[in-house]
């Protein structure tokens, strides 16, 4: 009988709700602005692949090599990524416009703050920000996800248990 293996499909659309919700308490606590909490994602995300990494394996009963489980990982995270992707740019502009809005008016303060532009070129900034918001904070997500993906694939890999294989014990028919 063949070992049944969750998909990095299903993982990531695990992960990829928990972050949803976690967005969505955080938009609705009115936590935006919140730096912390907003970091908090990306430790959900690394804790997500290396669950995802070690069930793996563990699914495997340890017969998997670094470069598996590794890629099993990384697997989910694209997986996230897509997903996280779609949604953002939905969120951005049909369900919830008004965030653009309001990180927009928060780039204008932390400007204000600095007074090192004139209130023209915060405007032009603003207006240039606006146009670019969804690309950038796609990009953005697609970038750090990957690369926190990466690192919780490798951490994944690394403590997940093996078992070794002694190379010669596989005999090949002559």
């Amino acid at each position: 009988m063949e070992k049944k293996v969750t998909t990095p499909v299903v993982k990531g659309i695990i992960i990829t709700l928990i972050l949803i919700v976690f967005g969505l308490v955080i938009y609705f606590t009115g936590n935006m602005q919140n730096k912390v909490l907003g970091s908090v994602q990306y430790a959900i995300l690394c804790v997500g692949i290396i669950w995802a990494c070690i069930n793996y394996a563990n699914q495997m009963d340890g017969y998997v090599t670094f470069g598996n489980i590794f890629a099993h990982g990384f697997k989910t995270t694209a997986v996230v990524i897509a997903l996280l992707s779609v949604y953002t740019f939905l969120a951005l502009k049909f369900i919830f416009p008004d965030m653009i809005d309001q990180a927009l008016e928060q780039a204008r303060k932390e400007m204000e703050s600095k007074n090192q532009m004139s209130d023209e070129q915060i405007e032009k900034g603003l207006e240039i920000g606006r146009k670019y918001f969804v690309p950038f904070v796609i990009g953005g997500l697609v970038l750090f996800f990957a690369i926190i993906g990466a690192i919780g694939s490798a951490i994944g890999a690394a403590v997940a248990k093996k078992k070794p294989q002694d190379p010669f014990s596989v005999q090949q028919p002559m």
